[in-house]
């Protein structure tokens, strides 16, 4: 089949080359010239383990192709993907702008019948409102599908060539075989449902992991107050088959360009149908001040940060990826700035990214993890990357001027932190925080 992916974001451009491997011709379009000609130059605009060794064998294979045409490369495919940012307004529902403008741009374009899939995140209706759009700007017969993606940052190729389900949603189901043979060799679950009801799938999924996520950071914040340790409650959690085991790993909370977009977006939903979702907005709360849990557990260790020189380990969102987008590095940082401290900042992909969103005189840029810790009163660590688990944290306690090490995401074991000299802190495991002479918060509440 002949695809024209529209967007070449994180789901534009992962779908679109994947799409490639089980034997269509793809054109990824996007209107920016340079990032374009950087695609075709076999460079990839985002981070994404293996995505340019994939653009480059399916570019000289002719499978994939790369271009800010949209008129032609509509004219010259079957079946035409939206996969165009929809970005939060300020009330936190989704901005339709850019999905209703090439909406428009594609009906301009048809000179025959096709179909049109969206991938991006759209609220429940939208579709629809796509079809009407789409139908007054042209007599061209075509047809409205939902597949929305499930793709996660850092493993976008995986889910996309591996995925856990295909979510279809019709009005039509002569389109069924035409969907499915579009997905052959990915899975065969592929869940075929109406257009509103495949909509809502991709909010409450989000929605679901998400609360996920902030219950376990609740337990943890209990734990840490009682005396027990988060990492075992929650393995013992996982263990039940109605639980699972995924998303149960206590942190400074979620961020990215989904969760946090989608949580927003579907309270909305919520509310422009006269219905409070009271457990979701919740979520978001919990998700918030969650990260500022490394702020107190600093003041906690060093009293004033007037001053303090602290490193942060991590400013990407997760590990994997380049994207700052909402992540709980942002707040943190201006925090620590605010309250007068030095910062040194390090991320092993992401610190460009960062450094064009914010940057502060009191902040000291770094290239290597032990440069940002070299002569800090203590180390933040906010992103596990692989990288940040293999450091020698006996030599690297020498080099700070005061040893505290506060573990946003529980990466080092007992055995790692034993005889360092640092003070440990981590969160929901109040055990790991004596190993060093600590006093855990429990020991209060004992």
């Amino acid at each position: 089949m002949k695809l024209a992916v529209i967007g070449t974001g994180y789901v534009g451009l992962v779908s679109g080359v994947c799409f490639t491997l089980n034997g269509n011709h793809v054109i990824c379009v996007d209107k920016d010239e340079e990032k374009i000609n950087k695609l075709n130059r076999m460079e990839s605009p985002i981070y994404e383990p293996g995505i340019e060794a994939l653009i480059e064998m399916n570019l000289r294979e002719g499978r994939l192709s790369f271009s800010s045409d949209l008129q032609e490369s509509v004219r010259r495919s079957d079946i035409v993907i939206l996969a165009v940012g929809t970005p939060s307004l300020p009330g936190g529902e989704a901005d339709l702008r850019y999905i209703e403008g090439a909406a428009t741009e594609i009906a301009q374009a048809m000179e025959g019948y096709k179909i049109i899939m969206t991938k991006s995140t759209v609220p429940v209706g939208t579709n629809e409102r796509i079809r009407k759009l789409i139908a007054s700007h042209t007599n061209h017969p075509f047809d409205i599908v939902s597949a929305p993606e499930f793709l996660r940052e850092g493993s976008a190729i995986r889910d996309t060539l591996h995925p856990d389900r295909i979510v279809i949603g019709l009005d039509n189901p002569a389109l069924e075989p035409t969907m499915r043979e579009l997905h052959q060799g990915f899975t065969d679950n592929v869940f075929v449902t109406d257009i509103r009801s495949a909509e809502m799938i991709k909010y409450a999924s989000n929605a679901f992991l998400a609360t996920k996520i902030s219950f376990i950071n609740e337990i943890a914040n209990i734990c840490e107050k009682v005396g027990a340790d988060v990492t075992e409650v929650a393995e013992g959690m996982g263990m039940d088959r109605r639980i699972g085991s995924t998303f149960l790993q206590a942190g400074i909370g979620y961020g990215g360009s989904c969760f946090p977009k989608d949580t927003n977006a579907l309270i909305q939903i919520a509310g422009n149908v006269d219905y409070e979702f009271k457990l979701l907005k919740s979520v978001v709360e919990v998700n918030k001040g969650q990260r500022f849990m490394i702020i107190s557990k600093l003041h906690e260790s060093l009293g004033s940060l007037r001053g303090a020189v602290i490193g942060i380990w991590g400013l990407a969102f997760k590990p994997n990826t380049d994207d700052v987008r909402e992540a709980p590095a942002r707040e943190i940082v201006e925090a620590l700035v605010a309250e007068g401290a030095i910062v040194k900042l390090y991320d092993p992909i992401a610190a460009d990214n960062f450094r064009k969103e914010y940057d502060h005189p009191q902040l000291r840029w770094c290239g290597l993890a032990e440069e940002a810790a070299e002569g800090s009163d203590a180390v933040c660590l906010l992103t596990d990357w692989s990288q940040f688990k293999e450091i020698n944290l006996h030599q690297l306690a020498g080099t700070m001027r005061r040893q505290v090490l506060i573990d946003g995401r529980n990466v080092y074991t007992k055995e790692q932190i034993e005889g360092t000299g640092l003070e440990y802190i981590s969160v929901g495991r109040p055990q790991m925080g004596g190993l060093s002479g600590f006093s855990a918060s429990v020991a209060g509440a004992v």
